[in-house]
């Protein structure tokens, strides 16, 4: 049993997966950011799986189902598959006494709605937190949407939305859980602290007729990859184009459709589908590059699209994402899914530009990102958050 001997909250979050996994991308990195950041105001308690997103062994060198710090002096819970039971959950809360229970996804099994339901049940009187993670977003719930909808009617009945409190990460998260849920539900507004790239803009050689792109994100129909290959396509046939993937792949056959349409590029247009990239190699990797590609269905806030600019890599995604105004900025680009003519004007003129063109979208995708994070009040938008 802890002992605690200060006056800081406790705060509890329970998410699918945590350091050192890295395939799940951008959910690892929201939690991270936040523990990281506000660790001297708050007391952080993780609970979360023993692996990482598709594996089927834990972390090597990771005890489980105990509470553990890390380097960083973070407790941690790596819980094996069995071990998010009722009477271990039960446990678990005794130890930590949180103030605070804070969920990183909407329709996990294992921790989100388990737990949810044994805290409801047994009166919890702490603050009850759960942030959507762009899950409601129309475009993420195409997904398994009978599933998600049953959960949603019933999370309803039951009553679970009056005793939350939702945080949003954008306008459009914040519309979204009044749709399906109320108008009077609690909702707190503060967009995720992204990683900053702290390095000084350098130029990269690009010349007219070149493009080096790259995509970095989970292969699956959320993410819509298939979509800016098809685009590649219809690319005229000059130059030396190649687009790098990296990624999880948690859909096979959505990763296998993909493979054939880049099969059938034309031989100037190179696709190397590389495999999942470590976090800390993540900034290194996109500094090789001249476009950042993300035709994305829906995002409530895109990690890899913000580290991307942060680089220095203009990005072309779609219209769901919280990125707007980029165009002005020379940030890059938003355009509707529906306009594969403006994807594909896009691409070439990335593809003809020259060095002294390609550097003013470059430093200017490296301008909006910092000007966003030096303009985000994060430290009073998560004292709202945690009070």
């Amino acid at each position: 049993m802890y002992k605690y001997e200060n006056l800081k909250s406790r705060i509890l979050i329970l998410t699918d997966w945590y350091e050192p996994g890295y395939k799940a991308g951008g959910p690892i990195q929201s939690v991270k950011n936040i523990v990281t950041r506000f660790s001297d105001q708050y007391d952080f308690y993780i609970l979360t799986s023993d692996r990482d997103l598709g594996e089927l062994t834990p972390y090597k060198g990771l005890p489980t189902d105990k509470w553990v710090q890390n380097d960083s002096k973070e407790n941690i819970w790596y819980a094996s598959p069995g071990a998010m039971n009722r009477k271990n959950l039960e446990s678990i809360f005794r130890q930590v006494q949180p103030d605070i229970v804070y969920f990183n996804s909407m329709f996990s099994s294992r921790f989100t709605i388990v737990p949810l339901w044994i805290l409801i049940r047994s009166r919890f009187q702490g603050r009850l937190i759960i942030a959507p993670r762009g899950m409601l977003h129309a475009g993420a719930l195409k997904r398994k949407t009978l599933k998600k909808k049953i959960f949603l009617k019933v999370f309803k009945l039951l009553g679970w939305s009056r005793r939350l409190q939702f945080h949003a990460t954008d306008r459009q998260e914040y519309e979204d859980i009044i749709h399906y849920f109320s108008k009077d539900s609690r909702i707190i507004i503060a967009e995720n602290i992204p990683n900053l790239n702290r390095g000084k803009w350098t130029s990269r050689a690009k010349a007219p007729g070149a493009l080096n792109s790259v995509f970095i994100s989970r292969i699956n129909r959320k993410k819509n990859l298939h979509y800016i290959l098809e685009i590649f396509k219809e690319l005229k046939r000059t130059g030396k184009i190649s687009l790098d993937i990296y990624g999880e792949t948690d859909d096979p056959a959505y990763a296998q459709k993909c493979e054939r349409i880049a099969k059938e590029l034309p031989s100037n247009i190179s696709v190397n589908f590389k495999g999942p990239v470590s976090h800390h190699e993540v900034f290194e990797t996109l500094e090789q590059y001249h476009l950042f590609v993300l035709p994305t269905l829906g995002e409530n806030f895109g990690h890899a699209i913000f580290e991307a600019m942060s680089s220095g890599c203009p990005v072309l995604i779609s219209d769901q994402t919280p990125w707007q105004q980029l165009t002005v900025s020379k940030g890059g680009f938003g355009i509707p899914l529906n306009d594969r003519g403006s994807y594909l004007s896009a691409l070439e003129n990335f593809v003809q530009m020259d060095q002294q063109e390609f550097d003013k979208w470059s430093f200017g995708a490296k301008c909006f990102a910092d000007k966003f994070y030096v303009n985000s009040d994060f430290e009073n938008k998560y004292r709202e958050l945690f009070g």
